[in-house]
């Protein structure tokens, strides 16, 4: 009987072990510099899963943490007083975050401010899978005008904006699409 509960007890530890090393991943590092970091700025960083690496001097402060999509994850302080540390990984697009400094959120001096949600805050991108489909590309662009009109209509002048494809000024013989708006 003291047997069978002695390996009853090192089974369950086993398992806990087993589990607790699976839920474990070791992150992915391959971190780059946001893209919304200020001029000359290393951190924020992201990486290929979507995670979040910030860093922050704060020599003094107790407990460091970086709050973005609605959850906080604890920094960890360094010898130097510099607090680094990384977020789960989050979906492709734009966030907001905050840093909290013993209670206080402030913003990340590192990143480029933007306003949402009726406030200035740190933002930073995460880069989506297919970035390069809506990158600007060396491609013949076509050209958007604006026009003034008189409308018998309303009485007015009225203006519209037309945008002609590439070459349309310069290939009269060809029939282009054109849109007006």
């Amino acid at each position: 009987m003291k047997y069978q509960i002695l390996n009853i007890l090192l089974a369950a530890f086993l398992i806990g072990v087993f589990f607790s090393a699976q839920s474990q991943t070791a992150v992915v590092e391959d971190f780059k510099p946001s893209s919304a970091n200020q001029p000359g700025k290393e951190y924020p960083m992201v990486n290929s899963e979507g995670r979040v690496r910030v860093q922050i001097s704060a020599p003094e402060a107790q407990k460091v943490q970086l709050d973005i999509s609605a959850v906080k994850y604890d920094l960890v302080k360094d010898e130097n007083g510099v607090w680094t540390g990384e977020s789960a990984p989050q979906d492709e697009g734009f966030h907001y975050y905050q840093i909290w400094i013993d209670g206080a959120a402030v913003p990340d001096p590192n990143s480029l401010y933007f306003y949402g949600a009726s406030r200035w805050g740190s933002g930073i991108e995460i880069p989506a899978h297919d970035q390069d489909f809506y990158a600007l590309k060396n491609v013949p662009h076509g050209k958007v005008s604006r026009h003034l009109y008189y409308s018998e209509t309303s009485n007015s002048m009225r203006r519209c904006f037309v945008y002609t494809p590439p070459g349309y000024e310069t290939d009269l013989e060809k029939r282009y699409p054109v849109l007006y708006l």
